[in-house]
């Protein structure tokens, strides 16, 4: 599996990822908010299927 994911698209989704579930777990959002887990593993893994379909990267390219 190759990395398409990088820098601060990383950090950015992982932030989101525990927000999203942190608002749910504290009752403030409903359940939706388990949404979360999406940008949290995938900011995790450093790999987003989406991206591999578009043929987007965001990863600093390799010398």
């Amino acid at each position: 599996m190759k990395f398409n994911v990088g820098g601060i698209d990383r950090i950015l989704r992982i932030v989101v990822g525990i927000v999203l579930i942190a608002l749910t777990l504290m009752g403030t959002i409903g359940v939706w908010g388990w949404i979360g887990v999406v940008p949290l593993v995938t900011g995790l893994f450093k790999f987003c299927p989406l991206y591999s379909l578009i043929g987007m990267n965001t990863c600093p390219m390799k010398r």
